[in-house]
């Protein structure tokens, strides 16, 4: 049988050094007062005489239009166009309905489709982002409603209209079109009564003096984006839109985004897959790109630059907004922009994005960014004063260091795991929008923390990549030979060996040991770090021989320089601990494991990982000593402690309750012991992959316990994945291939096949005797079981 050792070798030494601005960022501004208008207005209808006197009150008789026209792309919506119906039930005070949301989102379709469906006798559209845009369509409404007011000045004209607007409250719709701040409509509310009133704005605040009630306005759901990307595109003649969903997918779902790649598509004739790579390789042209005849102003580049131009003058407004686009694009921890400038200054600038809809303030110490407008604000552009270089590559510089400082030191403490797992996304995000080649001596400690904690929480195969990333950028900006270069090369090697590469570990940690030795000399706590990680390597490769004598110097340098009960040092006494056990000498590892347990619990506590760790290691020593009365109680406690501390998928947990159900196979309990061991293999699979070594080793678990229950037919082929899985992964000559060897061999003689079982055990015990010695347990009791075999040959080799 095989049980997984739940020892804890690995030590990262994570530097924490910050490049970068820590203070508040200047960046040049170029603010400009232009404005894009675009929604025409269809022409009104004439309805009453041509005369300079009041507006007859009845003047409207034929109704007053000048929505525009539904548009036959419009998609989904259902929802949000019964909320406004449902919001315009009443009369009586001005009724105010406000839709805010992102550039781009809508809101001006959502309105005219609205709009285009009320029966109101006046329904009229107001370009309203400018006070005297107002002023100019309330004077047209005027002479919509009577001609002959055409050759007054365009003031009084204004002042006929609202006051016709004033006396008839029950008649009409206003649609205020992208209000650019509450105070322009102010004059023209404060004077009519009643009526119905939507407006359409980027502003998310500042409607409370027009009790109006206020809704955000979200992008589009998937399904309907797509719907509207093939509306588009198929509109003139049939397109394969193959690929639709993942451009929609790839834009976030934002209308205009949508309706701009999906009219690029129809002109160029490029399918939506084509799109995506142009999209990827020049994302500045393509943000930009309007069809042919399309307006050239109503792009996400053109639209948001507008905005910025406009938020701008609030400090640090823009930088943030750049400093966010690097990070993922949801909960990002309010906190970490804390260095950016001063707590007010920070606070405002996200006041002022957030009121601009550019951000979403989540009101639980999180913000959210739309992804497009994250994409673009790290796309360089030298035309637009939002966008340069300099300050595009300041703000990914910021970013990253930014992470530095909020990573907690200590990986391993359960205290700082929330923080890690809140972060770790917007490393992942940090570090793929730009290349490797990029990344600074900040982004190599960045990768290396979130590869120590992910290692540390049972997942090499997600830290193994950002190691060797983080080594890369080490060996490029800091030098072969630089201590952080060294530390992380360690670390690496580490995580090769957690992932199963046992070649790989060997090579590289021997490399490192040799190099940080030289480089920083023996008794550097690097050193003892490299030189604790390459022993353990040696035991998980199957050579504690060769462990044990660095363990031991290891460890006098870590008792004098640090003192006994150091973490550092507590650490490899468990690890020495476990060299002595796997060589079966039991008398020397169990009071080594005691020593360690009664120290961690006296540094860190009971349920601490460390802790909890140097209890299964106690528990396992005793059952291997057969003593199963004092090995079952502990792993029971480990057991309940890890589901509670680490939670019940972490590999560490299902390692407890893997060693936990063999030790109630070994005492007899088998109906207690297979579904245990049956859920662990599931859940190994599941968690860590099918050819994880801890896969396999759940697999010789489960085939000892059947065994036990006499259910040779299902062993058998259990045992031959396991052997097989553990020569592709650890190699021919590990001792947990050696193992399953053995027990496959134990199988083919219960099975009847001596002669089969024989040859089996020859080639193992030769391999015992080569790897491990001729007086290893292991090896003595292959050659036990070898004897034990022919015995039964009756002569037949």
């Amino acid at each position: 049988m095989i049980r997984k050792r739940d020892a804890s070798p690995h030590q990262p030494v994570v530097p924490t050094q910050v490049h970068g601005t820590q203070g508040a960022i200047a960046a040049g501004r170029d603010v400009t007062n232009s404005v894009t208008q675009y929604v025409e207005a269809e022409q009104a209808f004439v309805l009453s005489p041509d005369a300079h006197g009041p507006i007859p009150a009845d003047a409207p008789g034929r109704g007053v239009s000048n929505i525009p026209a539904t548009s036959e792309t419009f998609v989904g919506r259902a929802s949000e166009l019964t909320a406004l119906e449902e919001a315009f039930t009443g009369l009586g005070e001005v009724l105010v309905q406000a839709v805010h949301g992102l550039g781009g989102v809508g809101k001006s379709a959502l309105a005219a489709q609205w709009a285009a469906g009320r029966h109101e006798t006046v329904r009229w559209w107001i370009t309203a982002n400018t006070a005297p845009s107002i002023d100019s369509s309330v004077a047209a409404l005027a002479r919509a409603l009577q001609p002959g007011l055409a050759s007054l000045p365009d003031e009084v004209q204004a002042e006929r209209a609202i006051r016709w607007l004033a006396d008839h409250p029950e008649q009409w719709l206003l649609v205020l079109d992208n209000v650019e701040a509450p105070a322009h409509i102010r004059p023209l509310l404060d004077r009519i009564a009643g009526g119905r009133v939507l407006v359409t704005t980027r502003l998310a605040s500042g409607w409370h003096r027009h009790a109006a009630v206020v809704v955000r306005l979200g992008v589009l759901e998937p399904a309907d984006s797509v719907d509207l990307f093939t509306r588009i595109l198929t509109q003139h003649e049939p397109r394969d839109h193959t690929g639709a969903d993942a451009v929609c997918e790839e834009l976030g779902y934002l209308a205009l985004a949508v309706e701009q790649a999906a009219a690029y598509c129809a002109e160029t004739g490029i399918s939506p897959d084509a799109y995506l790579d142009r999209l990827a390789s020049w994302p500045k042209e393509m943000y930009a790109a309007a069809a042919e005849g399309g307006d050239s102003g109503r792009t996400c580049a053109r639209i948001w630059r507008l905005t910025l131009d406009r938020i701008d003058t609030t400090p640090l407004a823009g930088d943030l907004l750049r400093l966010l686009a690097w990070y993922a694009p949801d909960r990002i921890p309010r906190d970490l922009l804390a260095p950016l400038g001063t707590p007010p200054e920070v606070d405002t600038a996200i006041g002022k994005l957030a009121a601009y809809n550019m951000i979403t303030d989540n009101r639980d110490g999180t913000l959210t960014v739309h992804r497009l407008v994250q994409a673009l604000a790290r796309t360089p552009d030298p035309g637009d004063p939002h966008r340069q270089n300099a300050n595009i590559n300041q703000a990914r510089d910021n970013a990253t260091a930014f992470l530095v400082m909020a990573y907690p030191a200590d990986h391993e403490d359960p205290a700082n795991w929330p923080r890690y797992q809140a972060l770790l996304p917007h490393t992942d995000a940090l570090t793929s929008h730009h290349p490797a080649d990029q990344d600074t001596s900040n982004t190599a400690v960045v990768l290396d923390r979130a590869a120590a904690y992910r290692q540390g929480q049972g997942t090499p195969a997600l830290a193994l990549p950002a190691f060797q990333r983080a080594l890369e950028a080490c060996e490029r900006v800091r030098g072969q030979h630089h201590e952080h270069t060294l530390s992380t090369r360690s670390n690496l090697a580490s995580a090769y060996a957690a992932a199963g590469n046992q070649a790989q570990a060997i090579s590289l940690s021997e490399a490192a040991l040799a190099d940080t030795e030289r480089v920083l000399g023996k008794d550097h706590p690097y050193t003892l770090t490299a030189r604790n990680n390459l022993a353990h390597t040696y035991t998980n490769a199957g050579d504690p021989r060769r462990a044990i004598p660095l363990y031991e110097e290891t460890l006098t340098v870590r008792q004098q320089v640090l003192d006994k009960d150091h973490t550092d040092t507590l650490t490899t006494l468990n690890n020495l601990a476990g060299a002595y056990e796997s060589m079966g000498d039991l008398d020397r590892s169990i009071p080594m494991l005691k020593a360690v347990l009664a120290g961690f619990e006296r540094v860190l506590g009971k349920e601490h990982p460390k802790t909890l760790t140097a209890r299964g290691n106690l528990a396992y020593a005793y059952e291997t000593a057969g003593d199963r009365t004092r090995a079952i109680p502990l792993y029971e406690e480990t057991l309940a402690a890890r589901q509670q501390v680490l939670g019940k998928d972490h590999p560490s947990t299902l390692t407890a309750l893997n060693n936990l159900a063999s030790a109630y196979e070994a005492a007899g309990d088998v109906d207690r012991s297979i579904p245990l061991l049956e859920a662990v293999l599931s859940d190994f699979e599941r968690v860590l992959g099918r050819d994880h070594p801890h896969t396999f080793i759940s697999y010789s678990n489960l085939v000892s316990a059947y065994v036990s229950a006499g259910r040779l037919n299902p062993a058998i082929p259990l045992a031959e994945a396991a052997l097989a899985g553990f020569e592709r992964v650890l190699g021919e000559n590990h001792l947990h291939t050696l193992n399953a060897r053995s027990n496959l061999a134990t199988l083919y003689g219960l099975k009847g096949d001596i002669r089969r079982a024989v040859s089996m055990y020859l080639a193992t015990l030769a391999a015992c005797e080569r790897v491990l010695s001729q007086g290893h347990p292991f090896t003595e009791q292959v050659r036990s079981n070898l004897e034990h075999a022919r015995s039964q040959s009756q002569g037949e080799l």
